[in-house]
């Protein structure tokens, strides 16, 4: 069930480049056909796109690759796709003064985007870099943990924000108040 997530981390990235700051990334968007959700692309903050899912098609199982056959649910996740669009969009330049502010999106961490380990690598990166600033999207713990996300909602820098039905049209302004504290914490 959608509670907006990706709706509020596009917000968060509009109010930001209208604020002067460059953002790198990814959000993920539902692929819809004849009504009906028929897998997810990702869309970087350059506007590339590329398939991250499509429904599974039981009648054809012969894989286009071994790197396709990675399933969630009813999705067969295409990961050389998600890669190959996705990875770019998470480059930590090697050469950056320190003190010059980076600002990644991420939407989102979830079971899919971990089937990469490429990407797990990218993300571990850039939590590493102090002059980083990564805003994402995870999913509400159930099932079986996903270790990075964990590894993410525990951080002790982390501020994590519950999006629920009741708060997404409102928290918005919280999450920026947030972003605005954070960054001007560290810059002093």
């Amino acid at each position: 069930m959608s509670v907006g997530k990706t709706t509020l981390i596009k917000k968060i990235h509009e109010n930001l480049v209208k604020e002067g700051f460059q953002c790198n990334g990814f959000f993920t968007e539902e692929v819809r056909s004849n009504g009906h959700r028929i897998g997810f692309d990702v869309i970087t903050t350059d506007k590339n796109r590329g398939q991250l899912a499509r429904v599974s098609d039981n009648s054809n199982d012969v894989p286009v690759s071994r790197q396709t056959n990675f399933k969630v649910g009813q999705y067969t996740v295409n990961i050389s796709s998600f890669e190959l669009t996705a990875l770019p969009s998470l480059y930590y330049p090697t050469k950056t003064k320190e003190e010059r502010k980076l600002i990644y999106l991420v939407d989102e961490i979830g079971k899919m985007e971990l089937f990469s380990q490429s990407f797990i690598q990218a993300v571990k990166k850039l939590m590493s870099q102090t002059n980083v600033y990564l805003i994402a999207t995870i999913p509400v713990p159930k099932g079986r943990p996903l270790a990075l996300v964990e590894e993410l909602r525990n951080n002790p820098l982390s501020h994590v924000v519950q999006v629920t039905h009741q708060n997404r049209n409102s928290i918005l302004s919280e999450v920026m108040t947030l972003v605005h504290s954070v960054v001007a914490s560290q810059v002093t």
